[in-house]
């Protein structure tokens, strides 16, 4: 929200002055860069690294040793049933958080109308409702459980979709980005601490690991999804924005599966076991 702020700052500021897109834009690029950088001096300032190097890791290359436990730490999960449903179920959920991320502005832009000051506000007011949902969302999934909070945000991302594939007007929009704010952070807290539930305590770096990269698969295969059925359709990105609503759809079924209680007494089984 702080690089969409002074972003939005010096765009407004940048247009008054007459100066071109072409010159602006990439000015944003350096500010949030900056923005970036200033972010992870407080990492490398106030977090110690505790782990300790593998000897074995350091005697191959450092894909093939990323790859090598990655793959290991695939073989124990899958003896994890529901941390496997929630990691499938995430995959898809998280490929329609990713075409929000990615495509809500153009989308916004060359569908809906707006113009580029209006995108700006439209993004920072989403994270903020996204931050907002994030938080709340914490004590209320605590209070009604986890897996119930994660269908619940599921089922308005579908909403989400629907609304913004339907609408013609920009407050129509403004409807579903409001939702997708406050699904958008509640989602993804909501998996997170499923996961770190269902994995066992002496590999749950390994195991969100794995998780990060079921994600990072989600923001390529989403975004992609979307791309092609614009393609298809002749360049109809309503018929894909509702397309997206599917990857939700199939996210909620693969939820129902997942037993949380015993998730959670199979981790600590392997707790007790260590």
């Amino acid at each position: 929200m702080l690089a969409l702020g002074l972003c939005l700052g010096y765009v407004i500021w940048a247009q008054g002055q007459g100066i071109k897109a072409d010159q602006f834009v990439p000015v944003t690029m350096l500010i949030t860069a900056v923005v970036y950088g200033a972010a992870s001096l407080v990492t490398f300032r106030l977090l110690n690294e505790r782990a300790q190097p593998s000897p074995a890791a350091w005697r191959q290359s450092g894909l093939k040793a990323s790859l090598a436990q990655l793959q290991q730490t695939f073989r124990q999960a899958r003896r994890y049933q529901d941390f496997m449903w929630l990691l499938a179920c995430a995959v898809f959920y998280q490929g329609g958080v990713a075409v929000a991320v990615a495509l809500a502005a153009i989308y916004a832009e060359q569908v809906i109308g707006f113009q580029q000051q209006e995108t700006m506000v439209l993004i920072f007011v989403l994270n903020l409702a996204a931050a907002g949902g994030a938080f709340a969302f914490g004590y209320f999934q605590d209070r009604i459980g986890h897996k119930l909070a994660l269908g619940i945000t599921l089922v308005g991302w579908i909403a989400t979709c629907v609304i913004a594939a339907v609408t013609t007007t920009k407050g129509g929009f403004w409807y579903a980005a409001a939702i997708a704010g406050l699904c958008m952070g509640s989602s993804q807290s909501a998996g997170r601490a499923m996961a770190g539930m269902f994995a066992p305590k002496r590999q749950l770096a390994e195991f969100y690991g794995l998780w990060t990269f079921a994600i990072r698969l989600a923001s390529i295969i989403g975004p992609l999804s979307y791309g092609a059925i614009t393609w298809m359709t002749g360049g109809n990105q309503r018929t894909a924005i509702l397309s997206t609503a599917v990857l939700f759809v199939v996210g909620l079924v693969l939820l129902i599966p997942v037993n949380v209680q015993r998730g959670r007494e199979a981790a600590l089984r392997a707790n007790a076991q260590a």
